[in-house]
């Protein structure tokens, strides 16, 4: 029955894209027969109001009200234009996570069953909410500190939210196997592993202690950098379900006119902002995956304040390396040695010939110098990057795309504040001391040292190797004189979860065909 009503929650959902206009306004080219005739049949049914709004504004119509799950759904198909095409990625991008407020003792029951306290023992004053998302909503409250009342933002999950999800994920697996199935020509994107990845970013986001967790550590990663903070956590009174933070005072980074009427220096703190998120990309490896700028603040001291770290981003040492070369190859014109980046990385294919990635790389690098500096965007180019490696059978890295993602997004909030942002004068300095720290004597020194603590590991693991070699080769012997056997059960139980699988997955498409075919009879009608 579940598969049921995975089933109709998919027509729903269907209906609700179509109506809103999401259909008609996805792109047409190249759809021949069904498809084709499909798209115009959603153009027909849209309604009449919606069909002269731009794109993101119906997606962002139609997913709030399919509620959170569709939300956030929509922003992690942003983070991959791979799957849904750049100019698709680019409208869900700017996906306005807004829902109504739940209820004061809604929150306040929440806060309690996570804490296991009462709320007056927790806040000296609990106030309502000031801001409502798909996961959770803000709350402004005050904790007494050595007698004195301390201004705190309580972060609350929204009653009921994670069962909403459940039951909207059981309804994107069933279409992702449908299409891995059906749809061989969409089996490159691996459907069912990107539900997957999705499943596992909200239960990650759905649990606040991660979140502080994320804050605290890069709080101790930027203690000592100039200009860049985060807010700090109280975890006593933080759960699984609550997040309660330092309140922050400051000036929307949104907010251009209450900067400039502040007294900020906007040219600085562009400069800051960029220089800030790749320190923490290329020496940390760690950094916030979704700065717009309403998370960004400018408190009294000129510091920026990033706040809501439900989405983050890690990148390898390797891919740290990978990141820093390619900007510095591209910044002293070396596309050779972008090339061979990426093959070391293995990246592309070694069966790809290097001289002619090298031509291709160039085909991005000597239009971008011909530019002035103002004009060339660091996101654009690892856009066009990651086109040309597609035809060189670049596998997709979704760490890269999140970073390239949020990379779109900084320069443009540093353009905002500073039109004339010179992107790469501003990156040189942090490129340039990454690549000197992890490629210089001191970061082979580090290579040593981590390769010499390796071999140590695996040395000391050595018997433990051997055994589980000796009892693999004898079970490999038998195989080979007794070949592979199932028990009885084990072959009945194979054979019935194969027909079961079958049986639903016919029903669905049975289902949902019935359900198309219902509304283009109602529509003649």
């Amino acid at each position: 029955m579940s598969s049921l009503a995975a089933a109709f929650r998919l027509i729903h959902a269907g209906w609700i894209m179509t109506r809103e206009g999401v259909i008609t306004a996805l792109p047409a080219e190249g759809l021949t027969g069904l498809p084709a005739f499909g798209h115009r049949i959603a153009g027909l049914l849209a309604r009449r109001r919606v069909r002269s709004t731009k794109r993101s504004e119906r997606m962002s119509r139609a997913m709030n009200r399919l509620g959170p799950s569709y939300v956030k759904l929509g922003q992690f198909l942003a983070t991959r234009p791979d799957i849904v095409g750049r100019d698709v990625a680019l409208d869900l991008a700017l996906l306005q996570d807004r829902l109504d407020h739940f209820s004061q003792e809604a929150a306040i029951k929440a806060v309690e069953g996570s804490l296991g306290r009462s709320i007056d023992d927790l806040f000296v004053s609990f106030g309502p909410p000031i801001a409502a998302a798909s996961i959770a909503q803000v709350h402004p409250a005050e904790v007494m500190r050595d007698g004195v009342p301390h201004k705190v933002a309580v972060k609350v999950i929204r009653p009921g939210v994670r069962q909403r999800f459940a039951r909207d994920l059981e309804s994107f697996f069933m279409l992702a196997r449908l299409q891995e199935r059906y749809v061989p020509a969409t089996r490159r994107l691996r459907p069912v592993e990107v539900a997957q990845t999705l499943a596992q970013t909200t239960r990650i986001e759905m649990d606040l202690r991660l979140e502080a967790a994320a804050l605290s550590e890069i709080a101790e990663n930027v203690k000592d950098d100039v200009g860049f903070r985060v807010p700090t956590v109280d975890w006593e009174r933080t759960g699984r379900d609550v997040l309660t933070l330092e309140w922050i005072d400051g000036v929307k980074m949104s907010d251009i006119e209450g900067l400039r009427a502040a007294g900020y220096d906007l040219v600085k703190l562009a400069e800051t902002l960029i220089q800030s998120f790749l320190r923490h990309t290329l020496r940390d490896g760690f950094f916030h995956a979704d700065m717009h700028p309403g998370n960004l603040f400018v408190d009294p001291q000129g510091t920026i304040v990033a706040v809501d770290f439900g989405i983050t981003g890690r990148l390898s040492k390797k891919e740290r390396r990978f990141l820093a070369e390619i900007l510095y190859g591209f910044i002293k014109r070396d596309y050779q040695r972008v090339a061979e980046v990426h093959f070391e990385a293995g990246y592309v294919p070694h069966r790809h010939d290097a001289a002619s990635f090298a031509q291709a790389i160039r085909a991005i690098g000597e239009p971008i110098h011909g530019q002035s500096a103002e004009t060339i965007s660091m996101a654009k180019l690892l856009t066009l990057l990651f086109e040309v490696t597609e035809l060189f059978d670049m596998q997709t890295r979704p760490e890269l795309l999140l970073l390239q993602k949020t990379m779109v997004v900084v320069e443009g909030v540093s353009r905002t504040l500073d039109p004339h942002f010179n992107m790469w004068k501003a990156a040189e300095p942090v490129v340039s001391d990454y690549i000197r720290e992890s490629l210089g004597p001191v970061g082979i020194m580090a290579d040593a040292r981590e390769s010499g603590f390796a071999l140590l590991h695996l040395l000391r693991q050595t018997p433990d190797l051997v055994k589980r070699f000796e009892r693999i080769s004898f079970e490999l012997d038998r195989m080979a004189e007794n070949g592979l056997r199932f028990e009885l059960e084990t072959s009945e139980a194979i054979g019935r979860a194969a027909a079961r699988g079958s049986r639903w997955g016919r029903f669905a498409l049975v289902l949902i065909a019935l359900a198309v075919l219902g509304i283009g009879f109602g529509f003649h009608l």
